[in-house]
């Protein structure tokens, strides 16, 4: 079980350094990299907000056709192969100069864009629902998140906190800022593909004999009838919108509000070091408080960070302050929630007959994609609203400005944060008893007869 622990939770140390260089960074990339502006970044904001949510209502047909898929080396592992090798090939391009601009820009970015996303689909729903394979004991289940999560939060705080330094480097390499991002890409791809190596060679799925196959037409019958999985991903892609829409601005804010471009990579080193220290200690606490407690204090947490924050002006210590508050809490929220995406696939299991790993993760990446698409919508409103699309230092921004900017990074994402915790906290029931029942009722029905290791 060690070797599958480390084996599933170090393949996404590569791949959350990719996903969130584009998740995070690339508007600031096509602002200030390339200089889109006007009319350009509103239609390029728009594409990117409706491709989001067109291939998030796609995530769970591709989650159909993993659950059907029966191979010799599982059913997870030739689609995380595909998709890792086509989403690695479409991060480069999305860095790539092909020579065009205006309007040629925007058709080709189009296209690169729907290409990225198809591949991440494929890769994201494939690995993520693999968890529930890999065990159905629930303290074990978070020992594997707990890596897996580290994991992630050390592969994107590596890569943000490294971001300015080595463009910037690289820039002065090679004489062009354009040419330093694709470097920058091109390295993160390679790291992703080597460490989703170590899935594909090290994690263990159970495998179970005579699964039913999962006919399309039942798709909105599995997800629909899951009312567990349906309160948590409403939950989720609340708290996901305010935790994208924040971290999103984190560049913007560090150039235009707090005046100095160079402190953000110091901020997202501390920001790093508490979510993995939350990650971390989460096994500890786990021991002592059960989770409805534990969420009750990470959201507390998240709060107060972003009240603090709004109060922090240029007070580094403060900003640091809030960030500790606000990433640590964080931090346990998104391991939580991929904990109760995973726990109700044995309630799918026991309440509808039939175990859809994958169609009940697909809901995670549509969770990611929907909410970015509703964040990168947030960030692109606010960046023209504010003037700060045009401006090229922090002297260019009115105080409306600013407060447009605090407003939309700060406050709506707070709101955003309760709200998701007064959805589960009223409507989720699959606490460690009734997980416990549910998995001993499924044991008694004779589920476990036909595991075996793929």
């Amino acid at each position: 079980m060690t070797a599958t622990r480390w084996g599933f939770g170090l393949g996404t140390l590569g791949r959350d350094m990719l996903a969130n260089l584009v998740s995070l960074y690339l508007l600031f990339y096509l602002t200030e990299v390339l200089d889109i502006s006007g009319v350009y970044l509103a239609a390029v904001t728009v594409i990117m907000v409706a491709m989001r949510v067109f291939d998030a209502v796609n995530d769970p047909v591709m989650g159909v056709v993993v659950d059907n898929t029966r191979t010799r080396w599982g059913k997870f592992r030739p689609w995380i192969l595909l998709g890792a090798v086509l989403w690695g090939a479409a991060g480069v391009l999305m860095f790539t100069d092909l020579g065009f601009d205006g309007w040629g820009y925007v058709v080709v970015f189009t296209l690169v864009y729907v290409f990225y996303e198809i591949a991440y689909t494929i890769n994201d729903i494939s690995y993520w629902s693999m968890l529930p394979s890999l065990t159905r004991d629930q303290k074990e289940r978070e020992r594997i998140g707990v890596v897996a999560r580290i994991c992630a939060n050390v592969g994107l705080f590596t890569m943000v906190v490294a971001l300015v330094p080595a463009t910037g480097y690289l820039e002065s390499v090679f004489g062009s800022a354009q040419r330093a991002w694709f470097t920058m890409a091109a390295v993160i791809v390679v790291l992703m593909l080597a460490f989703q190596s170590l899935t594909l060679l090290f994690a263990r799925e159970h495998v179970r004999a005579g699964e039913k196959m999962t006919p399309l037409r039942d798709l909105f019958r599995v997800i629909g009838r899951n009312d567990q999985l349906l309160w948590v991903t409403l939950a989720m892609i609340a708290f996901m919108t305010g935790y994208g829409t924040t971290a999103s601005f984190g560049l913007y804010y560090f150039k235009y509000a707090f005046g100095d471009e160079g402190v953000y990579p110091v901020f997202a080193a501390i920001l790093g070091v508490s979510q993995i220290a939350a990650l971390a200690l989460f096994p500890l606490v786990s021991r002592h408080l059960r989770r409805r407690r534990i969420h009750l204090l990470a959201t507390v947490m998240c709060v107060t960070g972003y009240g603090v924050f709004l109060v922090s002006g240029t007070s580094l210590a403060l900003v640091a302050v809030s960030g500790v508050l606000l990433f640590m809490g964080q931090g346990a929220i998104q391991l939580l929630m991929v904990m109760f995406i995973a726990d109700s696939v044995e309630y799918g299991h026991w309440k509808l007959g039939r175990r859809n790993e994958s169609v009940t993760f697909s809901l995670q990446p549509f969770i990611y994609k929907l909410s970015n698409a509703m964040a990168s919508g947030v960030v692109g409103v606010t960046l023209l609203w504010s003037g700060i699309d045009v401006a090229e230092s922090a002297a260019d921004v009115t105080d409306t400005g600013l407060a447009i900017l605090r407003g939309a990074m700060l406050v709506l994402p707070m709101v955003l944060v309760a709200v998701s915790y007064l959805v589960l906290r009223t409507t989720y029931k699959l606490d460690e008893d009734t997980y416990a029942r549910i998995v001993r009722d499924l044991a008694g029905r004779g589920s476990h007869a036909a595991d075996h290791e793929a």
